[in-house]
């Protein structure tokens, strides 16, 4: 998927109040960029980051700059925007081009489901059972070449979970999708030390029958494409439990 508008490289100031970044362009002026990401941003958002923005002429937009990119100077990349992941995905799996999710008929995005819930993708096809698809974009690497998730606590995050695994016992198939939006890790893990209770969460859920799904991305400062799968590692898995 590239980006609508080519990008434009800067230097993080500070980010703040979690959607708004401030940055200093090349020629020197200070701009207010929206930042599309609510998480913690750990390790992302430190100042003086070299970062990507994508500069828009919209009328209806009050910031004329997103911020997409963190640049490590490394020859890799993190992508920030949240959004990006799932409409990355929905062109993919309407396409059949997602491993392991192949052969539906049907991609339904947002559909309600559980308490008040949404889930990401819904897959439908005949002869098979229905398909829930939540999506995680993961940004947080604190060791080389592992990616974490969650980089905070996230309640939400562990309500999905169980809101999966009741899908599974009704009888449907539920997927956890963890989209690994950086190109420097080869591994996925989950950060029980950030969020004992998601942790939890999820091993209640792989027990219960939800299966795990972990894609990579390719991403350059023109776009960001989805990639193949990555190994899976949680070896603490079988000591996790549910807290008191």
């Amino acid at each position: 998927m590239r980006f609508q508008t080519p990008l434009i490289p800067a230097r993080l100031i500070r980010r703040y109040k979690r959607f708004l970044a401030d940055c200093r362009l090349g020629d020197g002026r200070e701009i207010t960029a929206h930042c599309a990401n609510p998480g913690s941003m750990m390790g992302l958002a430190e100042p003086g980051m070299r970062v990507w923005l994508e500069p828009n002429d919209d009328p209806k937009k009050k910031l004329k700059f997103g911020w997409r990119l963190v640049d490590h100077e490394n020859g890799h990349f993190t992508g920030v925007d949240t959004s990006l992941p799932n409409r990355m995905l929905r062109a993919a799996l309407e396409a059949g081009e997602v491993a392991g999710l192949k052969g539906y008929e049907t991609v339904r995005p947002e559909v309600k489901y559980g308490e008040a819930s949404r889930i990401d993708f819904l897959l439908q096809g005949a002869g098979r059972p229905d398909t829930y698809v939540e999506v995680k974009s993961v940004t947080l690497s604190r060791q080389p070449g592992l990616a974490e998730f969650p980089d905070s606590k996230t309640a939400r995050g562990a309500k999905h979970l169980a809101e999966l695994s009741a899908m599974v016992t009704q009888g449907h198939r539920a997927v956890m999708l963890y989209l690994i939006q950086r190109t420097d890790c080869e591994a996925f893990t989950l950060a029980a030390d950030i969020d004992p209770a998601y942790a939890a969460a999820y091993a209640e859920a792989r027990e219960a029958g939800v299966e795990t799904l972990c894609l990579d991305c390719r991403i350059t400062p023109e776009g960001v494409w989805l990639g193949g799968p990555k190994r899976v590692e949680i070896p603490w898995l079988e000591t996790i439990r549910t807290p008191e």
